[in-house]
């Protein structure tokens, strides 16, 4: 039986390193983050190429707080919430250097959601409503819900109040507010504080009505 003849330099059983893929940059996408959570992604390069590989953002802008070394590392803690698109290069140590580029995209989402879920309205001399929260990253939230009532001459009436743990993944949630108040105008403020010790980070979001709401009945 005859046997194949093998190309000179390869080995066998192996692929020949001229035949095999040109440098290609790995991973596919970016997994997301959230603020001040600690993020770190490492590059790599497949297929055929001269080690070691430099790594540079070629264009575009990482998300404020997160870095690419030389070595391949992204890593940092996002400072802000936003969808951040970037191309990066890996070079190789050959003679001559082989180059190529990849775009990512990486979101930041927004650690923690707050919204009206039914806007504060007068019924007689009580102002109540509610509000969604929202904790999207994958860390359990100690959150304060606060909601005053500020009438014209300044004076602030506590409307609502809890202190609780937001668990992570949490969509929605829904927290009332409401107290009987005097005659008067009043502007609502819902002020959500959310901390993860671990972290060190700090959360804050607010709403507030657009004008202020009237209360006709009482003294």
């Amino acid at each position: 039986m005859a046997l194949g003849l093998i190309a000179p330099g390869s080995v066998f059983g192996q692929e020949d390193p001229a035949e095999a893929p040109s440098l290609t940059i790995e991973p596919a996408e970016l997994p997301q983050t959230y603020p001040h959570a600690p993020y770190q992604m490492n590059f790599h390069g497949s297929g055929n190429y001269v080690p070691v590989l430099h790594w540079s953002v070629e264009s575009g802008t990482l998300p404020p707080g997160i870095k690419l070394t030389d070595n391949g590392t992204l890593h940092g803690q996002a400072e802000k919430p936003g969808e951040f698109q970037f191309a990066i290069s890996a070079r190789d140590g050959g003679q001559p250097q082989q180059a190529v580029q990849k775009g990512y995209t990486l979101k930041v989402v927004q650690a923690m959601a707050v919204a009206w879920k039914n806007p504060p309205l007068v019924s007689g001399n009580r102002i109540s409503g509610n509000v969604e929260v929202s904790n999207a990253t994958q860390d359990d939230i100690d959150l304060t819900f606060d909601v005053k009532a500020i009438a014209d001459n300044g004076r602030a009436t506590e409307i609502g109040y809890q202190r609780f743990v937001l668990t992570r993944g949490t969509i929605g949630m829904v927290l009332p507010f409401g107290e009987t108040l005097p005659y008067g105008a009043y502007l609502v403020n819902v002020n959500v504080v959310g901390e993860v010790a671990k972290w060190n980070a700090i959360y804050r979001e607010m709403l507030q009505t657009p004008k202020p709401l009237r209360v006709l009945v009482g003294p």
